[in-house]
């Protein structure tokens, strides 16, 4: 089902631009698709609890610099920079800061989850609405995704561009330079037929759709929890000691985990059928 998208409600753009792919152009503008909701901490002085800010310094001299004597620079060398200015960002071409180029489409199960960095929303502008509505049908119609190059504050991104419940949605990703190649794993285990089958069956027993409103940040939970509890001057949890990893049988550790999960399995099948 398309999602209806009050444009009222987002905050300022981040970019505004156009889609190209072909001769089509699609006037958009983005915005954060999601958010970080993970705690931040201050630097507090010990004495007292007053906040310590963040002073800019010489790392030669120690010498404080105000922030409009701070400009961008890039180490060529050791100890040798090279300074970036606004005017010097300027001369490149334009065009290419303010166009989501579609280099080509591909399918989407095409492209491995390492690849993805940051997501946003891409809205239409005013007068771009259907072109905007015709990409996204098309897009969603056949299954592909867009390939595309940005530039987002001064730096240009690899992106793919994918319908989400009727908006567009922007990803940005990881060239393939920046990918690590992963570090050889021992390939000389030996894994035998009933151990792979019991381990195929236990990720069968626990297969659901995705749901992800499922899953929260338990961890987050519980510290601002204990934060409050902290302020208000309760008494707190003691330390919970680490249990050591107990060595078990693998094929036996498997073989039990296979028959707790078919219980569980037909329990939920009996509750779905008793409501």
């Amino acid at each position: 089902m398309a999602r209806t998208v009050n444009t009222r409600t987002w905050r300022s753009s981040l970019w505004t631009g156009t889609i190209s792919f072909g001769l089509v152009s699609v006037p958009v503008r983005m915005v954060g698709a999601t958010e970080s909701k993970e705690l931040r901490f201050h630097f507090l002085d010990k004495r007292d609890l007053a906040p310590i800010g963040y002073d800019k310094v010489r790392r030669d001299t120690g010498e404080h610099v105000d922030n409009e004597d701070v400009i961008r620079g890039f180490e060529v060398e050791k100890d040798r920079y090279v300074p970036l200015k606004d005017e010097d960002v300027d001369r490149l071409d334009i065009e290419l800061t303010k166009t989501i180029d579609i280099c080509d489409f591909v399918d989407l199960d095409e492209i491995d989850p390492i690849y993805f960095r940051k997501a946003y929303y891409l809205l239409p502008q005013e007068g771009g609405e259907k072109p905007y509505r015709l990409l996204v049908r098309a897009l969603e119609e056949t299954g592909k995704v867009g390939i595309a190059k940005v530039v987002i504050r001064n730096k240009q991104h690899l992106a793919a561009l994918r319908p989400y419940e009727g908006v567009l949605v922007l990803e940005t990703m990881y060239y393939a330079d920046e990918v690590r190649e992963p570090e050889k794993v021992d390939g000389k285990v030996q894994l035998r037929k009933p151990e792979v089958e019991m381990a195929k069956s236990l990720v069968e027993n626990l297969s659901e759709p995705f749901d992800p409103a499922k899953y929260d940040d338990t961890y987050r939970k519980e510290l601002l929890e204990l934060l409050r509890s902290k302020a208000a001057g309760e008494p707190l949890p003691s330390p919970q000691p680490e249990e050591e990893a107990e060595v078990v049988d693998l094929m036996a550790a498997l073989r039990e985990s296979v028959e707790r999960t078919q219980k569980k399995g037909r329990s939920r099948s009996r509750a779905k059928k008793a409501s």
